[in-house]
């Protein structure tokens, strides 16, 4: 698969059934939490906690570069089960046991897709308009027991979606145009609770860029006179990276989960686990792990939990042990060295006690403020501007200095000291702005 489509793809399905992968896990009990765009009426009578619209802004370089807008996203599906009886009828029941398969009533998702291509940038200042109407329908596919004979069936049914992708572009200054897709739900409601309305609701919604004859500009990490220009742009619900090769900036992937530039599903994964938050080998480990009644049940879940279990249960040992993975630090700005995290605090000798940051002297306790460099990942991002404490002064085997910091406002900052991440972060003297002491 494509790299940027396997990218995609991944944050499609990133949540959509979690494990045990089992129907009766609470975890699955509330479903379709990524990337949502409801429909219009219902998002304004909850007071817009749930978006009608998802807005993804980005910057172009180019005399007059087209692109090719590619809007995906998950369309609900209810799946039933129906029995057969000796009149014919079907009879709709929460499971049904045919033989040894057992068949689960549940819900499911159908992949939906608008393309629109060969839009000139200069062209864009006045809007292009694809309409979304997909109408409700349904099918049927018959359940037989092991004679062949009708037992039941499973009957799929998906209500109605409505609504738009609209492009427009416009001049920042000669050569730099900023883009703009919004995706808005306009499918009727009536009153129905939330559960329902995912019915008519745009669920994992995400966008794919891809440009020609120009280039996108990184919002993650914009080069320096293109700054003003990337913070200008306003993203609803979405964040858009550079995706694909490198060092390409031909393709933009905006995804409701927040990614960084060039994002990869590492090569030693066999497949997705709905999980992208989680580590493959104590899933994988976790999914061998259940029972055969737990197994059974996930089997009957959903066709897509079902190649889950089959897959894990074919890997070989070679396959389980490449599991394992390797250590991928964080990328320094300007190289793609790569740093193991855990080296950071194991010193080559002493670290000193203090460093000397704008002419003063910062140690343990000084109060800063962070102003990460590379904006490589989240925490560049989340912890910009955020107030914290030197808790160290670290060095590494090269004898670079760094600081180790716990943030002010952090309500787990007690545990920085415990073996525990998320509570303790590593930044270079050039990356803070001294505060006091």
């Amino acid at each position: 698969m494509d790299p940027v489509e396997k990218i995609a793809a991944t944050v499609l399905y990133e949540g959509y059934v979690l494990w045990p992968y089992r129907r009766s896990a609470v975890k699955n009990q509330r479903r379709w939490t990524f990337g949502g765009v409801y429909p219009r009426a219902y998002s304004e009578a909850e007071g817009g906690n749930d978006p009608w619209l998802m807005r993804t802004q980005c910057l172009v370089l180019g005399e007059a570069p087209t692109v090719e807008v590619k809007v995906r996203f998950l369309h609900v599906v209810e799946r039933k089960v129906g029995r057969r009886n000796a009149d014919g009828s079907l009879e709709f029941v929460d499971e049904l046991r045919v033989g040894e398969e057992l068949h689960l009533a549940w819900q499911e998702a159908a992949e939906r897709e608008v393309v629109i291509s060969g839009l000139t940038l200069p062209e864009l200042e006045i809007p292009m308009r694809a309409g979304i109407d997909l109408p409700a329908g349904s099918r049927e596919g018959k359940i037989t027991d092991p004679e062949g004979r009708p037992a039941g069936a499973l009957v799929r049914s998906w209500q109605c979606l409505q609504g738009a992708v609209e492009v427009k572009a416009e001049p920042v200054r000669d050569g730099l145009f900023r883009l703009t897709v919004e995706i808005t739900n306009t499918a009727p409601w009536d009153g129905q609770d939330r559960e329902s309305t995912l019915h008519h609701t745009f669920v994992s919604t995400h966008t794919i860029l891809k440009a020609q004859s120009g280039e996108f500009v990184s919002l993650t990490d914009p080069p320096e006179d293109l700054e003003e220009a990337a913070t200008a742009c306003e993203n609803l619900k979405t964040w858009p990276v550079l995706a694909g090769e490198e060092g390409s900036k031909h393709t933009v992937l905006s995804s409701p989960i927040i990614l960084y530039d060039y994002p990869q599903v590492a090569p030693e994964s066999p497949g997705d686990l709905f999980d992208g938050g989680e580590v493959d080998q104590l899933l994988t480990l976790s999914i061998l792990g259940l029972t055969d009644e737990e197994r059974e049940e996930a089997r009957a879940t959903d066709p897509r939990t079902r190649e889950i279990l089959e897959r894990t249960e074919s890997l070989t040992e070679e396959q389980l042990m490449d599991l394992h993975g390797r250590i991928q630090g964080p990328r320094m700005q300007g190289s793609q060295e790569q740093t193991d995290p855990f080296e950071a605090e194991g010193l080559s000798g002493p670290g000193p006690l203090s460093v000397i940051v704008d002419g003063v002297e910062v140690g343990v306790g000084s109060r800063v403020r962070l102003k990460p460099r590379a904006r490589q990942d989240i925490f560049d991002i989340a912890l910009a501007g955020k107030m914290a404490v030197v808790e160290k002064v670290e060095q590494d085997y090269e004898d670079h200095i760094f600081l180790a910091v716990t943030v002010e406002e952090d309500p787990g900052r007690e545990m920085a000291e415990l073996p525990v991440l998320g509570h303790r972060f590593f930044f270079s003297p050039d990356e803070i702005e001294v505060l006091g002491s």
